[in-house]
């Protein structure tokens, strides 16, 4: 499995499926290992990480990781983190943030790499994208309805919004996140990267 999954990732990366559609042109961006235990999923790479070509390398990075409780070393190591958004290339600008994330990749490249992933024990669904694709009309009406039903979705999920901090003032509207959703997240990523996979996990 780890053979075939080097191979898909190998042609990920030379993806040119939405070219035409990228403004800065097609750059790949996610991590991925068989050995992985947490998925990370959420929905694009930003401009910065574009030109980086490194997942998470910005504010939001930054802001995610002290969510997690984990270091840089940790996050990046990805026989532990596979990092997965829904699209893997920088969609370009829309209005005042980031355009949606290309549905090319979902259809084409995510139903292939999911079930190459069999030990993840916790998938983090970051942003609306993520939850809609994973948890289908189980999601709520909105962002916040789907947060506040965060604990109905564990143990394999957990909803996050995104740590951008275009986001503060949802954070500061929602004070419970922090008080309730964070030290749960931060338990349940340390069990998951503790612990060995289960004989027989699902996959995500």
């Amino acid at each position: 499995m780890s053979r075939e999954l080097d191979e898909l990732l190998v042609r990920i990366r030379a993806c040119r499926i939405c070219e035409a559609h990228l403004p800065l042109g097609p750059r790949p961006v996610l991590a991925a290992s068989a050995s992985a235990r947490l998925l990370i999923a959420s929905q694009a790479p930003g401009r910065k990480v574009h030109l980086s070509g490194v997942p998470w390398d910005d504010a939001s990075g930054k802001r995610l990781r002290e969510w997690l409780g984990i270091d840089s070393q940790t996050f990046y190591d990805e026989r532990q983190v596979a990092i997965v958004p829904m699209g893997f290339c920088y969609p370009g600008k829309a209005g005042s943030g980031d355009a949606p994330p290309r549905p090319e990749c979902r259809a084409t490249w995510h139903p292939q790499l999911l079930p190459l992933l069999p030990d993840i024990g916790l998938t983090l669904l970051i942003g609306q994208y993520a939850q809609a694709w994973f948890l289908g009309p189980r999601r709520g009406d909105s962002l916040t309805a789907t947060m506040r039903a965060w604990r109905d979705y564990l143990p394999h999920y957990l909803p996050l919004p995104h740590p951008s901090p275009r986001n503060v003032a949802w954070f500061k509207a929602n004070p419970w996140f922090e008080g309730e959703v964070l030290p749960v997240l931060r338990q349940r990523v340390h069990e998951v990267l503790s612990s060995p996979p289960p004989k027989g996990a699902p996959t995500q």
